[in-house]
């Protein structure tokens, strides 16, 4: 008679998120394009998601004896925000020139001792020291985490030279050491030109010098460039872009702000990952950056801190095929650490549903950073980043105008934000 194989054991269990109202996937499914799925758990090993299925059969598949059990009944269960776009390191504030542009034109700015723009900010970073701009990004990612962020894309761009640069790109390296959101760090020293250097001198040091040296010390994945009127032009960002390909920097830029140059059209060809702001975008060059595979990123924050006379078109975004991605911007232009702001001004100003803002605020800024399969929606195998909101429906995160839903986060399968329900 022969032998019969022993039992393989069954994986083990460390967590269950239990009783949840719904557990939103963002998996889209039968016309769902969140994917939700109620009278399921969701049981966690390690940092992974082992499965998502009714108590049953999670305990049929695997061993979920000893396992700690966190209760959310009456909540609903999400994938953890990703913030695609960010200048978190930062010094100071411009909170004077925010004030002061409320009821004065830019031109008048200078008049009333009101230093502004990315120079001026440019300015208060480098007079400060490496801790200080560490303990000031660690503040706001506190923030942005208590409101359901786990992964942030983390920008330089206020050095504009290479030794402050590299400073803002290990302030990254240091963040992402001593805080549990993960940081993706991009190199954005085509942020602005610095006062103090020629535009085609500076330009020479950055390919020549400045991509290569980060580069080589992996300071960052991806290689920015500001692709505007009175910035950087078609040309000059395509040298940016392509030293960065040499150097092993994935490209991403932003583009048509304020005005359309072509920018749009060479990302296509470049193969950016993301194209972000796209205000004066065509349909066209939407398409072709849709075939190029790349993810438009919308930043409804920034269009409404600044008034901006042209929204995000995210409408003819998506039906030019374009994947959406929702990110805060954050920035001294743009002071904002809460996600589900970010979504209640996407519906309004954009005309999103709840339903396709929430999908671009998780797999969609998961998709813009290339990380899509690793996180972004609930699924067995992916990082266990989940956030679970104190709401009864879907849309009454947008509906709230100004409330944090955000109740409990788990990040890498450790909870770590925010109180348990009671």
């Amino acid at each position: 008679m022969p032998e019969t194989a022993p039992d393989r054991p069954r994986p083990r269990v460390d967590l269950v998120i239990a009783d949840a109202l719904e557990v939103v996937t963002c998996v889209p499914s039968g016309g769902d394009p969140l994917g939700r799925q109620r009278g399921v758990w969701v049981a966690v090993s390690g940092e992974r998601i082992l499965g998502i299925a009714p108590p049953a059969q999670l305990s049929q598949q695997f061993e979920t004896g000893g396992a700690r059990v966190l209760s959310v009944a009456g909540r609903i269960v999400a994938p953890g925000f990703v913030d695609s776009h960010t200048h978190l390191v930062f010094g100071g504030s411009r909170s004077r020139e925010y004030a002061a542009r409320m009821t004065h034109p830019p031109e008048e700015l200078a008049a009333l001792g009101i230093p502004s723009g990315i120079l001026a900010t440019v300015e208060m970073t480098r007079a400060e020291d490496e801790s200080t701009l560490l303990a000031s990004a660690r503040r706001r990612l506190g923030h942005m985490l208590r409101h359901g962020t786990t992964t942030v894309e983390s920008k330089s761009g206020y050095g504009l030279s290479l030794t402050d640069e590299i400073r803002l790109l290990e302030v990254n390296r240091g963040l992402a050491a001593c805080q549990p959101v993960d940081i993706v760090s991009t190199f954005l020293g085509a942020h602005a030109f610095p006062r103090e250097v020629p535009r085609h001198k500076y330009l020479e040091t950055l390919i020549e010098e400045m991509i290569p040296r980060v580069g080589a010390a992996k300071l960052a994945v991806f290689c920015d460039v500001y692709c505007d009127e009175g910035y950087y032009s078609v040309e000059e960002s395509r040298r940016v872009l392509t030293a960065g390909l040499l150097a092993g920097l994935r490209p991403k830029i932003h583009v048509d702000a304020y005005a359309a140059l072509g920018g749009a059209d060479m990302a296509a060809e470049i193969g950016v990952v993301s194209a972000d702001h796209l205000n004066y975008t065509d349909r066209r060059a939407m398409t072709r950056l849709a075939q190029a595979g790349a993810t438009g990123v919308g930043m409804p924050a920034l269009d409404f801190a600044v008034a901006h006379p042209r929204p995000f078109p995210a409408r003819a975004m998506l039906e030019a095929g374009l994947p959406l991605a929702l990110a805060s911007d954050l920035c001294p232009a743009c002071w904002v650490e809460s996600m589900p702001f970010v979504l209640q001004l996407a519906c309004r100003l954009y005309q999103l549903s709840p339903d396709e803002a929430i999908f671009a605020a998780t797999a969609g800024g998961a998709r813009a950073l290339g990380l899509l399969e690793d996180r972004g929606t609930l699924e067995a195998g992916k990082l266990a980043d989940l956030q679970v909101w104190d709401v009864p429906s879907v849309e009454d995160v947008i509906y709230r105008l100004g409330n944090n839903p955000v109740e409990v986060v788990i990040k890498r399968g450790r909870v770590v934000g925010l109180d348990e329900p009671g």
